[in-house]
């Protein structure tokens, strides 16, 4: 297929141009390991300082706060594991959770809380299961759910955390968000958050955790003691200035493209569900991010509308997985309450910086035209 349209920006970004740019001089002439003494590696550190203190800026921390770590989900692993083993206590979560936090409080025998239809926390049950245990190590509750894109109000979470488990790490898995909602407003709720450079055009393999307030996690790798002993390993210098240069620029762009790609979202959703019936949006536009656009659609298996859509140049992605043969309904719409055959119907259409108004036009097409074409199918 010659044309791609690209609708599947919750899973990986194109990296921006000026990341790649930036990058570049650090996999050639300035290659030197960072933790070295001359001056040579001086200059590696400070572009790594200065990485630093960008990617403070963007979210609202200190320098000293911010620890770069390998991807998003060590991030959320050293929050969630590192904070329970310093602390000798139990993590908790919502159902909800990237696997990244859920399997980290699940393996651990911690505490699952329930959500409401649109995905958010129940702060009831959240304040019930905190309320008289002294041995709370942390509370992670994601910013913006993964699958589909319901805005959490941390400040609400935070105000129970503290009230309900005062001696508790609140930390958020703020992975979809950075795109999205202006991270200074959310900093200043938790003690901890979790980035991951992809999600907002910059590279792979890059990571930010954010530890404030004097929260203080033990780290899951040890060695050789970067990161203030909080994470060991060989900085990633190329990597690490590509993500300041993108979360940078994405801060700068952040408000006029949520505008943009509202109306977009919009336009693609109204298109779909204007030509086919049996379609439902899982969670109202209002409770989301502007980019992410869910739908469960009846009477259709997503993995064969996956199909389909590859077939015709899109790139999308469903809230199932295929597990020992079997299609299993996603953890988040289960969590949610979505019936397992409207679940096998969902789809997931996601937009970012490079999304144009021709994407969302062929993507439109081809969701109804494989829709109808497998409604055919089974009549």
């Amino acid at each position: 297929m010659d044309t791609l349209t690209y609708l599947d920006h919750a899973a990986t970004t194109p990296m921006r141009q000026e990341a790649i740019e930036a990058m570049l001089p650090f996999l050639d002439v300035r290659f030197a390991n960072p933790s070295g003494s001359h001056r040579f590696a001086r200059s590696a550190r400070g572009a790594v300082d200065d990485a630093r203190e960008a990617v403070a800026d963007a979210i609202g921390c200190e320098p000293g706060d911010v620890v770069f770590t390998g991807s998003g989900t060590e991030s959320d692993n050293t929050a969630v594991l590192g904070a329970a083993a310093r602390r000798g206590g139990v993590s908790v979560c919502p159902a909800v959770e990237h696997h990244a936090v859920l399997e980290c409080v699940a393996s651990s025998d911690g505490v699952i809380v329930g959500v409401g239809r649109d995905g958010s926390v129940r702060l009831d049950e959240l304040e019930d299961r905190l309320t008289g245990r002294a041995d709370i190590a942390v509370v992670s509750v994601m910013a913006v759910n993964n699958e589909v894109g319901t805005i959490t109000d941390l400040e609400q979470v935070a105000r129970v955390v503290r009230r309900a488990a005062p001696g508790a790490l609140l930390h958020t898995d703020a992975v979809q968000a950075a795109s999205w909602i202006d991270l200074r407003t959310i900093t200043p709720h938790v003690d901890m958050l979790s980035l991951s450079a992809h999600k907002f055009g910059g590279p792979k393999g890059v990571g930010v955790l954010v530890c404030r307030n004097g929260a203080v996690v033990d780290p899951l790798l040890i060695g050789g003691g970067q990161e203030r002993e909080r994470r060991s390993g060989t900085h990633n210098v190329a990597g690490i200035v590509a993500t300041a240069v993108a979360l940078t620029s994405t801060d700068a762009e952040r408000s006029k493209e949520n505008e943009r790609l509202r109306v977009l979202r919009d336009a693609l959703v109204d298109a779909i569900t204007g030509a086919l019936d049996d379609v439902v949006e899982t969670v109202d536009r209002d409770r989301k991010v502007a980019g992410s656009a869910h739908l469960c659609i009846g009477g259709i298996e997503n993995e064969a509308l996956l199909f389909l859509l590859d077939e015709a140049g899109v790139c999308a992605s469903a809230a199932s997985a295929c597990a020992a043969g079997a299609m299993e309904p996603s953890h988040v719409l289960a969590a949610m309450g979505v019936p397992r055959d409207v679940a096998g119907g969902a789809l997931r259409l996601t937009l970012g910086r490079t999304t144009t108004d021709t994407d969302v036009e062929r993507g439109a097409t081809a969701v109804v035209d494989a829709v109808r074409r497998l409604w055919r199918g089974r009549s």
